[in-house]
């Protein structure tokens, strides 16, 4: 009964269809529009990717910012992104033909980078088991990490 959306305001948007008044919260904290939204696997936080190059998680009961994960290297924008199913790792597709996978439990800003894409990731997502990822390219390749 819940959803989120990002949108070309630098804004995240929580709706409740059970709701009178459908949008019950707006998250700011993004500087540009905001292109993937996912659930972490517990249902009470989301990690989003934006235009800026930047991932932040909230969380939906205490209605606030958890984590801002941006890497000074990386200047274009996020596709998409997907924790893993433990929630420990954030996978973040850019534009500049990279996967990030930013640490959520470290406040140091830890990621790994997957590369191998000649073009913008363009989507990013964990397999039900949680035991590989696959990334899918404007290059018109798809590579499985397990």
């Amino acid at each position: 009964n819940v959803f989120c959306s990002g949108s070309i305001e630098p804004n995240v948007k929580v709706w409740d269809i059970r709701s009178s008044r459908p949008c019950t919260h707006t998250f700011v904290g993004h500087e540009s529009d905001v292109n993937a939204v996912d659930f972490f696997p517990d249902g009470n936080a989301i990690g989003t990717g934006s235009e800026d190059a930047s991932c932040i998680i909230y969380d939906l009961r205490a209605r606030g910012a958890l984590n801002k994960f941006t890497d000074e290297q990386a200047m274009l924008g996020i596709f998409s992104v997907n924790f893993s199913k433990s929630g420990r790792l954030l996978f973040a597709g850019y534009e500049e033909h990279m996967c990030y996978a930013w640490e959520t439990i470290s406040s140091d800003l830890v990621y790994h980078t997957l590369g191998g894409h000649t073009n913008r990731v363009s989507t990013v997502g964990v397999n039900t088991d949680g035991n590989a990822l696959c990334t899918g390219s404007w290059d018109q390749t798809l590579m499985v990490w397990a």
